[in-house]
């Protein structure tokens, strides 16, 4: 038979072979029953590897396009997707939440920006990458787990993280209290999932984290935003019929300063007064510069109220989509059930991996490497904030974390339209108004520093402020 396939030499060979018979197959131009030429005849006439072919080969005949007979050869077995595929009109939709603007999910494939100040996006440059590809080729390689483990977690890394936070935060748990997560998001998923019944009410900083806000949302909880002040979360605005507070106390997102003394004692009072629960996300409070570090809310706690939620997305790699949840004792069986009913448990090789970073005082390293990285980013953008935008923009004091905010001053363009004009000349930089959840949030800016080195900080703010 006469094929006529056209091959870019350039890279490829086999998909093209794939994609091209693929579409005779569908068009009609091979019919059903029509013999192929073998793989070492075809891939003499198109001068390519005898592999190449039997690669293009293999995945038709697993799409089921071809088949082999014994002594006949590699025939076409149908003309799969000849036909246009109707689709079927169905009765079924969706709740009216999941139509909500909120639930808008971020595109992948933006392109990057040559200034890049977006909030909680650590540099994959400052990642060790080649420390961790050999960790997880090593786990790979001597692994002989094959099944499921317990959905809580590897009981090694438990005990690792159960250690290193109490090193490092002053949290008080043990590993029986933690359960290893699918990030931080997966973590206020199942604190939802053993706390809540659909429609109790849930109270969340506003402006606040919208991930967080949306995952309550999503559960069927009546979600509801209550005002931050300098100190943080206004407690007495809290509705009284509240069952769970989502804080982030030590570094307030997005405002970012951290929850004075008297309102976090207040907070825990409140929550003991009217039998709530509240879920800690300690999101970035390993990076803090000055001062002593801030004690988590958790380790004051003497009533056992408090879930403590942290993710390795900011202190290592949002890609690792690894994160933890630590629970009062009386919480732990439910929320090791709730994590086997979500996903049976997080992926084994990574939790090594990651086990073995922590014991061998790797994280440590990188975090006190890190947080010193970031200091000196977060300094350069406090004093080019200070010189380029004086009487324009009033940066919030913060002193540690990932990002830091800033107002603009009354009479200036609102953040939204300068946030788009800015995409437009390559800085990146997010619009504090977005963060708003039941009503607009201050008008100003949210810089990250995570993700753009401190030679580029001033050259970025210039070119925004060419904008404003």
């Amino acid at each position: 038979m006469d094929l006529h396939l056209n091959l870019n030499h350039d890279g490829g060979l086999a998909e093209q072979i794939y994609t091209q018979l693929s579409q005779q197959i569908a068009s009609g131009a091979l019919r059903e029953g029509t013999v192929l030429p073998s793989s070492r005849e075809l891939a003499g006439r198109l001068a390519v590897s005898r592999a190449t072919v039997v690669t293009a080969y293999e995945r038709l005949a697993a799409h089921g396009l071809i088949r082999s007979r014994a002594g006949i050869g590699t025939m076409v077995s149908a003309r799969r997707g000849s036909a246009p595929v109707v689709p079927v009109e169905s009765p079924l939709r969706p709740r009216a939440v999941w139509a909500a603007e909120q639930f808008d999910v971020p595109d992948p494939a933006m392109p990057a920006a040559e200034f890049n100040f977006a909030p909680g996006v650590p540099m994959p440059a400052d990642f060790p990458f080649a420390q961790w590809r050999a960790l997880l080729s090593d786990q790979l390689r001597t692994s002989t787990e094959a099944g499921y483990a317990d959905p809580a977690g590897s009981g090694r890394l438990r005990d690792a993280l159960a250690r290193h936070l109490g090193v490092s935060r002053g949290v008080r748990v043990e590993a029986g209290q933690l359960v290893i997560t699918t990030g931080a998001q997966q973590a206020f998923d199942i604190a939802a999932r053993v706390l809540l019944e659909p429609g109790d009410t849930v109270a969340v900083e506003d402006p606040g984290y919208r991930p967080a806000y949306r995952g309550f949302l999503a559960y069927g909880a009546r979600v509801v935003g209550v005002p931050v002040d300098a100190e943080g979360l206004v407690v007495a605005r809290i509705p009284p019929e509240t069952r769970l507070v989502y804080v982030t106390p030590s570094h307030q997102f997005p405002l970012g300063m951290p929850m004075s003394e008297s309102r976090r004692t207040e907070l825990l009072a409140w929550a003991a007064r009217h039998d709530a629960a509240i879920v800690e996300d300690d999101y970035d409070s390993e990076f803090r510069f000055t001062g002593r570090p801030l004690t988590p809310l958790q380790a004051t706690d003497t009533e056992g109220r408090v879930l403590y939620v942290g993710s390795f997305s900011k202190t290592l790699l949002p890609a690792l989509r690894v994160g933890f949840l630590g629970v009062p004792w009386t919480l732990a069986e439910a929320a090791r059930r709730a994590k086997f009913a979500a996903d049976y448990g997080t992926a084994g090789h990574l939790q090594a991996a990651l086990a073995e970073f922590i014991e061998a005082g790797d994280l440590a390293r990188h975090l006190r490497r890190m947080r010193r990285t970031y200091e000196r980013r977060h300094d350069v953008l406090m004093s080019e904030l200070h010189d380029q935008f004086g009487g324009v923009l009033e940066p919030i004091g913060s002193s540690g974390g990932t990002h830091t905010a800033a107002l603009l001053t009354p009479g200036n363009t609102d953040d939204l339209a300068l946030t788009d004009r800015a995409r437009a000349e390559g800085v990146l930089v997010g619009a504090l108004s977005r963060w708003g959840l039941e009503r607009p949030g201050p008008n100003g800016f949210v810089f990250g520093y995570g993700a753009i080195p401190a030679d580029r900080i001033r050259d970025g703010l210039a070119a925004l402020r060419r904008v404003i």
